[in-house]
């Protein structure tokens, strides 16, 4: 036999939703703006073995010359994915809801020191005359850019990873971050 039980509070779930489609707008208006100068690649001196991204990628897409616009999405949704981290975090902490497994609560701390390190290496590379002491303190702008881009390259990683964990787990659990219950197998009360 089997009943509902209740999985994931509906905070969760909204702050789960919410981070998806800000992450999202913000992985997209990041490459409007890379667009603008696209420097990284993986090569040996002159000779390039991968780039990032390749022209057509940016026609295909739609993508070239749009920085300004990307500018301004970029920086409006970082407002969201901050003010959702925090209450996210917040939330977490004060309800006690941190009950997942030790390797989930590993990969979801390792989530929370990369949304921090975005919103520095961010804001270091947005103002970095303005707020010179943090792009200082991450190595100058140059490094701060180069690690801003590689938390995404992260983020993009950890969607990957987190898209194969949901499949391998069962329709039940992607059903429980939406309603906020999962079926559950009991058994029949016996003497019936």
């Amino acid at each position: 036999m089997k009943k509902l039980q209740s999985r994931h509070a509906l905070a969760i779930r909204c702050f789960h939703w919410i981070n998806f489609a800000v992450l999202a707008v913000m992985i997209w208006s990041g490459l409007l703006i890379y667009w603008a100068n696209d420097v990284y690649r993986i090569g040996i001196g002159r000779f390039t073995l991968f780039k990032f991204f390749p022209e057509s990628f940016y026609s295909t897409f739609n993508i070239g010359f749009r920085l300004a616009e990307g500018m301004s999405w970029h920086f409006t949704f970082m407002w969201l994915f901050a003010i959702n981290g925090f209450l996210y975090i917040s939330y977490t902490i004060f309800s006690r809801d941190w009950r997942y497994g030790g390797i989930q609560q590993f990969a979801y701390l390792t989530i929370i020191f990369m949304g921090a390190g975005s919103l520095l290496t961010g804001l270091a590379v947005y103002k970095p005359t303005q707020l010179a002491w943090l792009t200082s303190l991450l190595g100058g702008y140059q490094f701060a850019r180069f690690e801003h881009f590689w938390l995404t390259v992260g983020y993009a990683l950890f969607f990957c990873v987190h898209i194969v964990q949901v499949t391998r787990a069962g329709w039940n659990n992607f059903r429980s971050m939406i309603t906020g219950y999962e079926l559950v197998e009991v058994e029949k009360p016996s003497g019936d």
